[in-house]
């Protein structure tokens, strides 16, 4: 309650960061970002629950053992630091059909409410297999599922904001719709939570979305804070 008006973001850019020679990685990450403003309402609307958790000891099924975000454009200099995604396809995805699954139950759970009293899975997009899953521990179709992952792949932090984003614009989202959010990733970790929709403002003067590309965007803030 210290805030009335947050800002929330997921950006990545991880084809940064895999070996295009690696066929296992390569061909499964995007790049994408996206935002969502969240503002307090004395309506009965908003974060009904939260699940958190990590797998430390997963680590070394997803990471990245060089340089990570701080690998300079140059990265074959330097080949020793291997800096790029490593992935262990085959435990990534046994650890994420059940921590996804086990995490949408519990925050179900949590909030209150029935499998039956969701409107919207909104997951992480990393594999279909794995949100199927997820979708049939909730026991929700696939019609009450938002997949974009054969648009964009893995966008890493930025896939649930992205779907979100077009779940709404598709008008598949109303207010006072529960939507459970889940989501995997390194660590290994886990999170989900449900949240009573309380719907968009409409500004039709406001677009929505930036036409400039992720790579030039991010160069011109960088460039912009090096000048100041």
């Amino acid at each position: 309650g210290l805030y009335d008006r947050v800002l929330v973001i997921g950006a990545d850019t991880l084809t940064r960061f895999v070996d295009y020679s690696d066929r296992s990685t390569c061909i499964l990450f995007g790049d994408g970002a996206g935002a969502v403003v969240l503002e307090a309402t004395n309506e009965p609307r908003g974060t009904l629950s939260t699940v958190l958790g990590a797998h430390g000891e997963g680590y070394k099924h997803l990471y990245i053992p060089g340089w990570g975000a701080f690998v300079p454009e140059s990265a074959g200099i330097f080949p020793e630091y291997r800096p790029f995604l490593q992935m262990n396809g085959r435990e990534v995805f046994r650890f994420a059909v059940t921590a996804m699954g086990d995490a949408a139950v519990e925050a179900v759970e949590r909030a209150g409410l029935e499998f039956g009293d969701i409107d919207m899975l909104i997951p992480h997009q990393a594999n279909l297999r794995i949100i199927d899953a997820a979708a049939r521990r909730l026991d929700l179709s696939m019609d009450k599922v938002w997949v974009n992952l054969d648009k964009y792949g893995n966008t890493s932090a930025a896939s649930i904001p992205i779907a979100l984003f077009e779940a709404e614009q598709a008008g598949k989202i109303k207010d006072g719709d529960n939507l459970v959010f889940v989501a995997f990733g390194g660590g290994l970790a886990w999170a989900a939570s449900v949240i009573r929709w309380g719907g968009v403002p409409k500004h039709s003067d406001q677009p929505h979305v930036s036409e400039t590309p992720v790579d030039e965007a991010v160069a011109t803030a960088i460039g912009a804070e090096r000048s100041s």
